[in-house]
């Protein structure tokens, strides 16, 4: 097995080094081994209310009641929501809600459980 990184464009395992650059012969991406080490650690960077850092699956707690947008429900403030979901966006984590269903919640009004 080889050393180098895959291609952070298309992953491919493909890869090859020419000088100081990482190159891939399937998508013609150039990249430094600088670049190669930052890409190591892809995935979103996202935090809680208080700055701990969430990740997939984790449990969370909500610090603030949330209207439901369309609905009468309320998302009241201690409900743990099991097996979140990180998400890009400005609703960042994707969720199920007991008793309310799928929803997006946005970072700032949970805390890690």
């Amino acid at each position: 097995m080889s050393d180098l990184p895959n291609c952070p464009q298309c992953k491919s395992t493909y890869t090859y080094e020419d000088r100081s650059l990482f190159v891939c012969p399937e998508c013609g991406h150039e990249w430094s081994g600088s670049e190669a080490e930052l890409g190591a650690e892809d995935g979103l960077k996202i935090s809680d209310a208080n700055g701990n850092p969430l990740a997939d699956g984790d449990t969370v707690t909500v610090i603030k009641d949330l209207k439901v947008k369309g609905s009468s429900s309320v998302v009241k403030v201690g409900t743990k929501v099991k097996n979140i979901r990180l998400v890009e966006g400005d609703h960042d984590i994707d969720c199920k809600i007991d008793g309310i269903g799928p929803m997006k919640l946005k970072s700032e009004f949970v805390k890690k459980a």
